[in-house]
């Protein structure tokens, strides 16, 4: 059994390199000390407007869009509930794409995986080929953009361009740790449902969860006796459209740190944040060739994450541990006991730069001996 272990005031700060939560700005974060005010109050309809219609700005959509008290997770259940009748295509190459399926099931939904192995991507003919042969009508095809366990980016615009040769088919995509970091034009590639954690590529504290539904998806859910509720489209928006708030008490703190944010992100832009994260990504894949190989299929690594294969033979945790205590600077080991000791992973996201990347890597070399 756990046992209670106090809470200190003295940890040391450390700086974060992990596939979140990631760095968060220091004034982002004061924002939420400000005086606690009123759910239904008319300041909240401001701070829950601007932060609603400031986000849609910063992705260029026009489909409806949510932000919740929850973890991005809220929306594999809320979207299968919402759209899915009986049949769901679950696309896996890793671990959060097999959650994914695995919320299905429980839910009772009949799932089909198309599954790769983990490191390799999905292939946009492999799905039009299920979708051609199979005798069933899937409700939902689902794909996880950028599948952090292994660091594979998901092809999910050519992915969605197939699922839209098939109109009563919804596109559900889980980009929890891509999107903010990694441009995505989400109306172009038929995108139902699209959905992130925002202490990941967003910088932000955890506790909120972005969702963007389609048109389609909400006529789609307004239809269902199965609908999700906290997580409903019809709630959500209804209510949003109503009384410009939400319809369950929010945290009210960390909207008011995201608010702040979000104008940063504004002031990047959409592309120009995107392509930072792109100079990251390869910087750090330029440094893992020096030393190691990156365990993505080539072509489909990561703009958010870097999973890198431990090629050179590495203590991963013992380096993990050296670089925490000396340089107070905090990476992550592979994910779970599939890749534990084989990889290594650096999350290059939120408002890190190559600069700060390299302090990392400067200092895994120091520790590691390389």
């Amino acid at each position: 059994m756990t046992k209670k272990r106090e809470y200190k005031d003295n940890y040391p700060r450390k700086k974060l390199y992990i596939p979140g939560p990631t760095e968060v700005r220091d004034d982002v974060i004061e924002e939420m000390a400000q005086p606690m005010f009123g759910h239904r109050m008319d300041r909240m309809t401001d701070l829950y407007t601007t932060i609603v219609e400031d986000t849609k700005e910063f992705l260029g959509t026009d489909h409806n869009l949510m932000i919740l008290t929850a973890s991005g997770t809220e929306f594999w259940e809320a979207s299968t509930l919402n759209l899915v009748d009986e049949n769901i295509l679950c696309t896996t190459c890793g671990s959060f794409s097999e959650r994914h399926a695995n919320v299905a099931e429980r839910l009772g939904k009949n799932v089909d995986r198309l599954e790769y192995e983990w490191g390799q991507a999905v292939k946009p003919e492999d799905v039009r080929e299920v979708l051609e042969s199979s005798d069933k009508h899937y409700d939902v095809v689902s794909c996880v953009m950028n599948e952090s366990s292994t660091g594979v980016r998901n092809p999910i615009e050519e992915i969605g361009d197939v699922v839209a040769e098939y109109p009563e088919t919804y596109f559900v995509v889980d980009a929890v740790s891509a999107l903010g970091g990694d441009y995505v034009d989400i109306d172009e590639h038929n995108i139902d449902v699209i959905f992130a954690s925002t202490q990941k590529a967003f910088a932000m504290p955890p506790g909120l969860a972005v969702c963007v539904v389609s048109d389609e998806a909400y006529d789609r859910e307004v239809t269902t006796d199965s609908a999700s509720w906290y997580g409903g489209f019809q709630r959500a928006f209804d209510y949003y459209d109503r009384k410009g708030q939400t319809h369950s008490t929010p945290a009210i703190p960390i909207m008011l740190a995201y608010r702040k944010q979000m104008k940063y992100m504004l002031d990047e832009g959409h592309k120009g944040r995107s392509d930072r994260h792109a100079e990251m990504a390869e910087y750090t894949r330029d440094w893992a060739s020096q030393y190691f190989e990156m365990f993505p299929e080539e072509g489909y690594e990561s703009q958010t994450v870097a999973c890198i294969e431990n090629t050179h033979g590495i203590d991963v945790a013992g380096t993990i541990k050296q670089v925490n205590e000396e340089y107070d600077m905090a990476f992550s080991n592979g994910y779970g006991s599939v890749l534990g000791e084989k990889t290594f992973r650096i999350g290059h996201m939120g408002e890190h730069t190559v600069d700060s990347i390299k302090e990392l890597t400067d200092a895994i070399e120091d520790v590691a001996g390389l």
